[in-house]
């Protein structure tokens, strides 16, 4: 076969199977594009289904109950600002209180407050007062007040931790006015030092509950019975603060002293507390073990301290199975334990709680054999910084207790 026949047979071959080939190339161009057309066709749809949900879109908009829980915590429980209501406390053992308050702000962080309260047991109080925050970079705040407060039946059992259950009564009446300044110089630090000027009436309890205090008691078994004095009351304090608001916390502590200089009235004396908070939070703080401890002591050794000036337990703030002012002496000491159960953070806690304290004339004379104790269960209405109202039942060895109050227990 010479050059030119073999010519003639490639020629001819490359015409037979040029239209397969072309064929073969178009059947795999189409199966290497086929995935990148489906891919793209999908993702048109899906943008176009989006385009279409946009259309639809609307603001979530929240329930009437979450609307009316934020207006309650924001106006109410947070920062009120114009009228708003009041639980709070005259004097203790007034008994379940209502009130109303009117704050106006002047400045961004400087408000006047006026507050009237009133209680089931005819407790009443009437208060102006002006608070300034944040100053110095937020480490200065400045606070002044002005009121008077009226207790016309207060009980008086004795001194001492084994004063009778048998109580006489006694009215007070309260004028004051002051102020109080607050540093924070370090970021836990607090120095806090004020001023006020206190003037006592006493007289004989209203409604015949309980007979006077001046027919069972003398001014031996009652110190400065029967006299009305004034004091200057002066007040220093340094702790140390890593609790979140002193008026509500799940975590944090306290650790505090606080000095009172009482000038003027019968005698001068001074008297000194030291306090001890430490809130442990368990499980991201949905269970939460709260401890407390409480002394206050008269260092004035045979000054006459009013009866109604000295340290006390009982009530809502310190044993709370037991009535108010139910243990009075120169020297008291508390111990608290709360297990807390937070089932909503925003809005409220529940609490199991133990008490034990005691009274005596003198520090040294404390003893643990002799502690009164109590125990309970409560609920608290709170908002980020304060707990306007607290609820609770108490059980020490004289009897069941309620409690109401417009503070938190520590």
């Amino acid at each position: 076969m010479d050059w030119a026949d073999f010519a003639c047979m490639l020629s001819s071959f490359l015409r037979r199977h040029t239209s397969c080939a072309s064929t073969c190339l178009a059947a795999a161009a189409l199966v290497v594009a086929t995935p990148a057309w489906s891919q793209t066709s999908r993702t048109d749809a899906v943008a176009a289904k989006q385009a279409g949900k946009a259309k639809d879109l609307k603001p979530l908009a929240p329930s009437g109950a979450e609307r009316a829980f934020k207006w309650v915590k924001d106006e109410l429980i947070d920062e009120p600002s114009g009228l708003y209501p009041l639980f709070g406390s005259v004097y203790s053992g007034g008994g379940f209180t209502l009130g109303a308050g009117y704050r106006r702000y002047y400045g961004d962080n400087t408000h006047w407050d006026a507050k009237v309260l009133q209680s089931i047991r005819n407790y009443r109080l009437l208060e102006l007062s002006t608070d300034s925050w944040n100053h110095a970079g937020g480490r200065l705040d400045l606070h002044a007040r002005a009121g008077w407060r009226d207790a016309p039946d207060v009980p008086f059992y004795g001194l001492g931790i084994d004063s009778p259950k048998t109580a006489a009564g006694f009215g007070v009446t309260q004028a004051y006015g002051g102020g109080e300044i607050a540093w924070r110089p370090l970021a836990y630090l607090r120095l806090q030092g004020g001023a006020m000027y206190e003037d006592y009436t006493t007289g004989s309890p209203s409604g015949g509950a309980r007979p006077p205090i001046e027919s069972m008691f003398t001014e031996l078994t009652a110190p400065a019975l029967g006299l009305d004095p004034a004091y200057w009351h002066g007040t220093a304090s340094l702790g140390l603060d890593w609790r979140p608001a002193a008026g509500y916390a799940r975590r944090g502590g306290l650790y505090q002293v606080r000095y009172h200089r009482y000038a003027g009235g019968v005698d001068d004396f001074e008297r000194v507390e030291g306090e001890i908070v430490q809130h442990l939070p368990l499980v991201r703080e949905n269970w939460v073990l709260s401890l407390h401890g409480h002394a206050d002591s008269i260092l004035t050794d045979g000054a006459v301290v009013p009866y109604y000036l000295l340290p006390s337990l009982g009530g809502g703030d310190t044993l709370r199975g037991y009535s108010s002012w139910r243990f009075r002496d120169r020297t008291a000491a508390l111990t608290t334990a709360e297990f807390r159960w937070i089932p909503n953070r925003y809005m409220l806690d529940v609490a199991l709680f133990y008490d034990a304290g005691m009274v005596a004339p003198e520090f040294g004379d404390i003893a643990l054999s002799k502690f009164k104790s109590d125990a309970g269960i409560g609920v608290r209405f709170h908002g980020p910084f304060s707990t306007p109202l607290r609820i609770e039942l108490a059980k020490g060895r004289e009897g069941l207790h309620v409690i109401f109050s417009g503070s938190a227990a520590f």
